[in-house]
């Protein structure tokens, strides 16, 4: 699986680091998320699903490959 994140559409609501704290982060200065890993292992699956479908934006999209 791959993991997009369209920076422009964050909100910076901060959903996607509590729901996958190894994945995501933010930015110091505006909360804008920050992509981690683009190719998490599967072991993180659940949580980037959770991540994808909390997103206040739409600004997270799993890419199966």
């Amino acid at each position: 699986m791959r993991v997009e994140l369209d920076v422009p559409k964050c909100v910076a609501s901060g959903q996607c680091v509590m729901a996958a704290p190894d994945v995501f982060d933010q930015q110091d200065d505006d909360g804008v998320a920050i992509l981690l890993q683009e190719r998490p292992g599967e072991e993180l699956r659940g949580e980037v699903e959770e991540a994808v479908a909390i997103c206040p934006a739409a600004a997270i999209r799993l890419v199966e490959s």
